[in-house]
């Protein structure tokens, strides 16, 4: 063990209805951000995922789609996955494939996704 101690991250979600976009917060500020399209009855279009430049590869986007994810699963909902980071992660993720909506699944094609991911340097 080192000398020095790891200090716990706090997280924190936000709904920024204003903006559509769900923020991710940590405790130097925002990290990331999910614009989403609250459609009815209870589906969210997840659409693009960012990271600020200065916390990108440290796997923030896997946690706000997780923290995010989450959050539409506490309120009874559904994703269509327009981002191709986002359906990506919930096609790999085990747990969370039951959220995405049977009938609008949004951006399926996982070959495309992975293109998606890697030229965006994920």
């Amino acid at each position: 063990m080192s000398g020095e101690e790891q200090v716990p991250v706090t997280e924190q979600l936000t709904d920024n209805m204003d903006r559509g976009r769900f923020e991710l917060r940590r405790d130097d500020g925002l990290v990331g951000w999910l614009y989403y399209t609250h459609l009815k009855p209870n589906r969210y279009a997840l659409r693009h995922t960012e990271v600020e430049t200065s916390h990108q590869h440290q796997g923030v986007a896997g946690a706000l789609v997780r923290r995010v994810s989450d959050e539409i699963r506490t309120r009874g909902g559904t994703i269509t996955a327009i981002c191709p980071f986002v359906a990506d992660y919930l096609s790999r993720t085990t747990g969370y494939a039951d959220l995405v909506d049977a009938r609008h699944p949004g951006y399926s094609d996982r070959a495309a996704a992975e293109s998606a991911r890697v030229a965006a340097g994920g």
